[in-house]
């Protein structure tokens, strides 16, 4: 790719990052609020479904990219079918954010663009284990991928929960992600995450602490679908299809306490989908931990797992699966500290 080109997608970018902010600030004035409960980190009611903006830059990014780029077009028609997808999950969180929606109703959508993805040939055929080597999935591709994509599409929507965190750490992400893609000749997953990185880009400095206006299921849910999808198209950046890992490594602090919390709720006999207040980064901000410091962490983490990312790129593919090895121990030392500092707070992992 020129640098000319690049240069050209950065303008873009920029556009559809001030589109963003229009949108987020149409909400703020037009407000879909949020009233706090027992539950919630914030003490005033705010305004919800800022992710508009983000899925509004998608959007017009991708009609742009189609209509006018003629060097460009999405070449790969499957993904169109994909984008309508996300389109549609993101409609119905918005109806979610405004008047809460049955839960079936909502896992019905996210299950429904899961197989629309499995149906446009978007599967993970392969899996690759340490020291063996790729293993044909068969049959049980099409399962975990849809079992990955609504596993990622509620972890992201799961940890939105905090000013700032999700946001920022979907900022950095994306970004990693277009530098990836650019580097590894993926067009779509390359402009998909950089139309994202735009979208979050014009969103963030809304959501900083104290949050003018929150993400809502309409940002979450649909950037959480979108990576989940581009997790799968990145796997064709070699044979192995090693480099589905990539996007879950990005992920990885949001993919773990989603993942954790889950586990240990079960473990404890508690209703694993009844709402909570104890994710890891919940339980760090309720055992004294400022709000600030909680995102600026998971940003640290983010900025970390993108190095880690880079570093996974050059590594000989018997070595790319343990590269999980160093996020993993940050995320336990993580836990070694929350779980720390609620045993000093006197707090119970329920409620």
């Amino acid at each position: 790719m020129s640098s000319a080109a690049i240069l050209q997608h950065l303008a873009f970018a920029c556009l559809l990052a001030l589109l963003s902010a229009a949108a987020v600030r149409a909400m703020i004035a037009f407000p879909i609020l949020d009233h706090p409960n027992h539950r919630s980190a914030h003490a005033q009611p705010t305004p919800r479904g800022g992710g508009v903006g983000a899925v509004l830059a998608f959007i017009l990014g991708m009609l742009v990219l189609y209509r006018f780029a003629d060097s460009a077009r999405i070449a790969e028609r499957q993904f169109i079918g994909v984008i309508l997808a996300a389109v549609a999950i993101a409609g119905v969180a918005l109806v979610d954010d405004i008047r809460t929606l049955p839960a079936r109703l909502r896992f019905g959508a996210q299950l429904a663009a899961a197989l629309v993805a499995l149906g446009s040939g978007l599967v993970i055929s392969r899996l690759a284990i340490p020291y063996v080597g790729p293993v044909e999935l068969g049959l049980a591709g099409p399962l975990l991928t849809v079992f990955w994509i609504l596993g990622c599409t509620n972890a992201v929507n799961f940890m939105d929960g905090l000013d700032g965190l999700v946001g920022g750490t979907l900022l950095i992400a994306c970004a990693a992600l277009t530098v990836i893609a650019a580097s590894q000749g993926g067009s779509f997953v390359y402009i998909a995450a950089l139309f994202l990185t735009a979208g979050f880009a014009g969103f963030l400095p809304f959501n900083l602490h104290p949050a003018r206006i929150f993400m809502g299921d309409v940002g979450s849910q649909f950037a959480g679908f979108m990576l989940a999808v581009l997790a799968v198209a990145a796997s064709r950046f070699d044979p192995s299809q090693l480099s589905f890992l990539i996007v879950p490594l990005l992920l990885f602090s949001l993919l773990f306490d989603a993942g954790f919390t889950l586990l240990r709720r079960a473990a404890m006999g508690d209703r694993v989908g009844a709402p909570h207040r104890t994710h890891l980064y919940q339980m760090a901000q309720r055992a004294g931990m400022d709000t600030r410091t909680v995102a600026t962490v998971h940003w640290g983490f983010a900025v970390f797992q993108a190095g880690l990312a880079l570093v996974f790129l050059r590594l000989p593919a018997t070595w790319k699966p343990l590269i999980v090895l160093p996020a993993l121990v940050v995320q336990l030392l993580w836990l070694a500290v929350v779980a720390r500092r609620v045993r000093r707070a006197g707090l119970g992992w329920r409620g």
